[in-house]
């Protein structure tokens, strides 16, 4: 009784938090940006020009900006205060990594465009019965598939919880199990260490 009891309350916070976080964390970053727009001039303040004030404005403000920000950044000046911007952080030890680790997963997550970890595959590493979830990222070329008796691939094995870290190894094309589950999911069952699981 006392572990049906038990497994019923673990499985009820597993239900809930995610929730409540979730709706805290939106709640938290709306007024955020909301108590952000009363900082703005008057003459640059929607609600100036409204009849009503629009809860979430703030939100909807971020969006564009976030829209706008991507714009400017691919036109040839945009991308030069990147690329500064970049060079700046490079020379900080600790942040550097953070901030390439965080860019990495970000562009092989949301780059559509790119054949970057676009196929999850599934590889027997470190021993024959034991598998792990990897990105295939391209196949080899040049000098390390010349010094190898067998096609290989270019595979990337992500860490748990942290995936922007890993293992890149070379393995035979024949060895390798291709799976139907996008990047997402990938990336949120080796971040969960299993306990996300994607539906077949």
């Amino acid at each position: 009784m006392k572990r049906r009891i038990k497994k019923y309350f673990i499985m009820g916070l597993l239900a809930t938090i995610p929730i409540f976080l979730t709706i805290y964390i939106l709640s938290a970053f709306i007024g955020m940006m909301d108590r952000f727009l009363k900082y703005l001039p008057s003459k640059f303040h929607p609600d100036t020009y409204l009849p009503f004030h629009i809860p979430g404005l703030g939100l909807i403000a971020t969006v564009v900006l976030i829209f706008v920000v991507g714009v400017v950044t691919q036109s040839f000046l945009g991308k030069r205060v990147v690329d500064v911007g970049e060079w700046i952080v490079s020379k900080i030890p600790l942040v550097r990594n953070l901030y390439i680790g965080i860019k990495q997963l970000m562009q092989a997550i949301f780059m559509q465009n790119s054949e970057n970890f676009k196929r999850v595959v599934m590889i027997e590493y470190p021993r024959r019965d034991l598998w792990v979830i990897a990105f295939l990222t391209g196949i080899a070329e040049g000098e390390v598939q010349n010094r190898t008796k067998k096609k290989v691939v270019n595979v990337f094995i992500p860490t748990t919880p942290n995936p922007t870290s890993g293992f890149y190894i070379l393995v035979p094309e024949k060895d390798i199990v291709y799976l139907d589950m996008t990047v997402e999911d990938a990336f949120k069952l080796v971040v969960s260490g299993g306990i996300l699981i994607p539906p077949e």
